[in-house]
């Protein structure tokens, strides 16, 4: 009997020769070839086989479905989240974390280093664990774009760059993170369509952009299976603010609980669309998920959730915590602001592959005030 399992070895009938631990998850590529051993699936062995043991099949056949997946960015605010969620879709062993620099001393899980600009350093490890997918999440936001403009080139494009290449060449899905940083001042503001004007005024815009129509490239010209979300303003209890011109509204929670009080860098009356994470991250999984014939825009989708201003932000805070005072000291942050949407359609992804949010913004304030409590105690 060929016993075929996660850490076994077989070489009875040549149809799986495996390693131990993680990467026999890994071996089998999607042609069906194993990247490590260079053997062939044999279908009829594994039909043999179940009828001589259903589990061992089982086992086989998740071995060979079992996605590799690599994370860039995986401490920052999208990551921070995303890689708990895919630890758990796909196994703590099949999830690598590309780290660079802040890298948590309590991270559970498998971390590789790497400067995701050298596509050597990048293809070492797309081939050491038979890397399937990518989601591409690290570049430099918006508000330090602004004052460090040629390294958000360089990282923003550059990286990019790299990883579409590396997709290409190793047959692997990708997810990059857009943003709607790619609309400007001559963008339509209110209900912002998928196909509209795009004249971005700052670096990351102009990258986001950019990256957008490069990726549309790649799936033209190669065929790259590349997947894009246009991410609005993120709130989550997990990362920090971290330097993007919405993150004062992750910002006013910390110190709404820590100093009863908050100073805003842009108006109360300014209004941004908003999603609360454990939407994005449903969002962003279910956009890989999705079967390849669903995916019709190959630049990047509108996504979107809730807006609201300032002071509605506020306001709902306030329905919490009655003491709570907010100051307006508007600083170089209020024209990048100005130049964003105040609401996005994302009608096409709702249709195409069925988007859906959870979170208004009364249940995100509850969560938001739940876990930051706990977390700063």
């Amino acid at each position: 009997m060929c016993n075929i399992g996660l850490s076994t070895s077989c070489d009875n009938h040549g149809c799986w020769r495996a390693g131990e631990g993680r990467e026999s998850a890994a071996m089998v590529g999607r042609g069906g070839v194993c990247g490590r051993a260079s053997s062939i699936v044999d279908t009829s062995t594994l039909e043999r086989t179940y009828s001589l043991n259903t589990e061992i099949y089982i086992q086989a056949a998740v071995s060979i479905m079992a996605e590799v997946v690599l994370v860039t960015g995986p401490f920052g605010q999208i990551g921070s989240d995303l890689v708990p969620e895919l630890q758990k879709l796909h196994g703590k062993d099949n999830v690598i974390a590309l780290g660079h620099r802040n890298i948590p001393d309590d991270f559970d899980g498998i971390l590789e280093k790497g400067d995701i600009r050298n596509y050597e350093e990048m293809e070492a490890i797309i081939k050491k664990y038979n890397i399937t997918q990518v989601y591409h999440l690290a570049s430099l936001l918006s508000a330090v774009g602004e004052s460090k403009p040629d390294v958000a080139w360089d990282v923003n494009m550059n990286g990019l760059k790299v990883f579409l290449d590396l997709a290409r060449d190793n047959n692997m899905k990708l997810f990059w993170a857009s943003s709607i940083a790619v609309f400007g001042p001559t963008t339509p503001r209110e209900n912002t369509p998928q196909k509209t004007v795009l004249e971005p005024t700052t670096m990351y815009g102009v990258t986001k952009l950019a990256g957008e129509l490069l990726c549309q490239y790649y799936f033209l010209k190669y065929g790259v299976d590349v997947r894009s979300i246009r991410y609005p303003g993120l709130i989550s209890w997990k990362a920090e603010p971290g330097g993007g011109t919405t993150d004062y509204a992750v910002a006013i929670f910390y110190d709404a609980i820590q100093k009863g009080k908050y100073t805003c860098f842009v108006k109360e009356e300014t209004v941004l669309p908003m999603m609360y994470m454990d939407d994005a991250i449903k969002g962003t999984i279910d956009i890989m998920e999705a079967p390849a014939d669903k995916i019709k825009v190959r630049t990047s989708y509108n996504h979107s959730a809730i807006s609201f201003s300032v002071k509605e932000l506020a306001d709902e805070i306030k329905k919490r915590m009655p003491e709570f005072e907010v100051e307006y000291e508007p600083d170089h942050r209020q024209a990048i602001a100005d130049s964003w949407p105040m609401t996005v359609d994302d009608t096409v992804a709702r249709e195409e592959w069925g988007w859906a949010h959870e979170f208004d913004l009364s249940k995100m304030t509850d969560v938001m005030f739940e876990e930051l409590k706990k977390k700063l105690q």
